[in-house]
């Protein structure tokens, strides 16, 4: 289970509910003026899940759970049912407990359609695997300017809350096209610069870039493909 955030290195980011806003925490089911608020939650122990919606009050959860969940998972899942049916919209997300590719390429989507329709996006990243916390946590952070905040319950006080930084994995238009290539099949930068129709050295520019970030690698026989992290910034 996840446990690698350290309150004590966090101290500005510790407050003692999830409502980040300062405003009057909503009742769960009403709805403010500027849309639904949306919880995405990864799931394994019900416990962190229960805590944000006491405090946060969404009118909908989104729960990003494996494909084929184990007994626990279940009976957080039935209680979590069993005990909101009746006021909130809970939908599940099934994914691959260790793909974090796909697990982020399917928070993206969630983030697409709930921004679309309007709502406001919040992520808690607290309950279960590593892999899954990671995926939904690079999906927040691939679509940065919709979601308003994300949270992590340390394990050590779970009557708080860390808001982790939003960072953003926005590319300029060149990182974009390699990139590109090298998903298209490309693993050359003389190849990539001749397919996008631009210099050698702004190629090998991006691909600096890029490769410290770690979105790209170079493989032993000199030719280059992307990572995962490359994978997800394309999202």
């Amino acid at each position: 289970m996840i446990r690698f955030i350290n309150p004590v290195k966090f101290p500005l980011l510790m407050q003692n509910n999830i409502n980040p806003d300062n405003s009057p925490v909503l009742e769960v089911g009403v709805s403010d003026n500027m849309g639904k608020k949306v919880l995405i939650a990864t799931l394994y122990h019900k416990d962190a899940v229960v805590f944000t919606i006491t405090k946060l009050g969404p009118e909908k959860i989104i729960l990003v759970i494996d494909k084929k969940p184990d007994d626990v998972q279940k009976k957080s899942l039935s209680e979590i049912r069993a005990f909101y049916a009746n006021t909130l919209e809970i939908i599940e997300e099934k994914t691959d407990p260790f793909d974090v590719v796909e697990i982020a390429k399917s928070c993206v989507d969630i983030i697409d359609k709930e921004q679309k329709a309007g709502n406001i996006i919040y992520a808690n990243i607290t309950s279960g695997y590593k892999t899954k916390a990671i995926g939904l946590l690079l999906a927040c952070y691939a679509r940065h300017d919709f979601v308003k905040k994300i949270a992590y319950n340390p394990y050590e006080d779970k009557n708080s809350v860390i808001y982790l930084p939003r960072l953003s994995l926005k590319l300029t238009e060149s990182q974009k096209a390699v990139l590109e290539q090298l998903e298209a099949g490309c693993t050359k930068a003389t190849e990539i610069a001749d397919k996008l129709k631009i210099s050698t050295a702004m190629t090998y520019r991006a691909i600096g870039e890029l490769e410290d970030m770690d979105m790209i690698d170079e493989n032993e026989d000199n030719t280059i493909c992307i990572t995962d992290a490359g994978k997800i910034a394309r999202l």
